[in-house]
C-alpha cells in the first residue's frame, strides 16, 4: 500500500462508492435489502468518519425525509420537519427544547400546554411535542406569510394590468392601453420578484435550523464520562 494521503472530498467519494458496492452485492441470507444504521457506521469508521457524525447524518436524512413543504407556484413559501423520539420527553427536557428554540430562531416566543402536548410559538413559527405510542414526537412547521402576501397581490396586480390593457385595447389607442398596462405590471412583477427570490434561502434556513434542535434531542443521550477519583494532597 503506498502511503498516499486522500483529501476531504476523495474521502467522501470513496466512502459513497464503498456503501454502493455493498448495496449492489448479493445480499445475505435474510434478504433484507440496503444497509442498517451498524452498517454505514461500520463503513465510516473505516475511512475515519466517526459513529457519532454517521448517526447524525442518519438522523438528519430521516427529519428531512418527514418534511411536507407547502409550495406556491413551486417555490417553498411553507417549511415543515418531524422527528419521533421514541421516548417520552420529562419536563425539565422540554424546557431544555424552549431554551435551545429561543436560541436557534433568535426569539423569545409563547409556550403554551394541553394535557401531554406542549407547544413552542412564535408568529407563524410553531413547534409541537406530541404524544404518540412509543413517546413523544416533535413538529416543527413555518410559513412565510410576508412573501406570500407579496406574491400574491404581485399576480393580482399583473393579471389585472392584463385584463385592463385587453380591455380598452379596442376602445383606447395602443398608447394609452399600455399606459395603464405597463405600470401595474411593473408594480405586480416587483411584489413576485421581492417575493419569490428570498424563499429558497429562508426555507433552507429553516430547515436547518429546525433540524438541530430535532437531531439533538432525537438522538441517544450519551453517558456521562466517569470521573476519576483523585486523592487529597497530604
Amino acid at each position: 500500500m503506498s502511503d498516499r494521503r486522500y483529501d476531504d472530498k476523495e474521502v467522501a467519494a470513496i466512502f459513497r462508492s464503498a456503501a454502493e458496492r455493498l448495496q449492489l452485492a448479493p445480499q445475505q441470507a435474510s434478504g433484507e435489502a440496503g444497509l442498517t444504521l451498524a452498517d454505514l457506521q461500520s463503513i465510516g469508521g473505516q475511512v475515519g468518519i466517526s459513529s457519532d457524525a454517521v448517526a447524525h447524518a442518519a438522523l438528519a436524512l430521516d427529519v428531512r425525509r418527514e418534511s411536507s413543504p407547502r409550495t406556491l407556484l413551486g417555490l417553498p413559501i411553507g417549511v415543515s420537519r418531524t422527528v419521533e423520539l421514541h421516548r417520552r420527553l420529562t419536563d425539565e427536557e422540554w424546557e431544555r427544547v424552549v431554551v435551545q428554540l429561543r436560541e436557534v430562531f433568535d426569539a423569545y416566543g409563547k409556550t403554551r400546554s394541553d394535557g401531554s402536548s406542549r407547544q413552542w410559538s412564535n408568529g407563524n413559527l410553531r413547534v409541537l411535542l406530541e404524544p404518540t405510542e412509543t413517546g413523544h414526537r416533535l413538529r416543527f412547521r413555518t410559513l412565510n406569510a410576508g412573501a406570500r402576501n407579496s406574491i400574491s397581490v404581485g399576480l393580482v396586480l399583473f393579471g389585472g394590468s392584463a385584463v385592463m390593457a385587453l380591455a380598452t385595447a379596442g376602445v383606447d389607442t395602443a398608447a394609452h392601453a399600455a399606459a395603464g398596462f405597463i405600470p401595474l405590471s411593473l408594480v405586480g412583477l416587483g411584489l413576485i420578484a421581492n417575493g419569490a427570490l428570498r424563499l429558497p434561502k429562508w426555507a433552507r434556513l429553516r430547515g436547518r435550523q429546525m433540524e438541530s434542535v430535532a437531531i439533538q434531542f432525537a438522538l441517544p443521550a450519551r453517558s456521562p464520562e466517569p470521573r476519576l477519583h483523585v486523592p487529597p494532597v497530604d
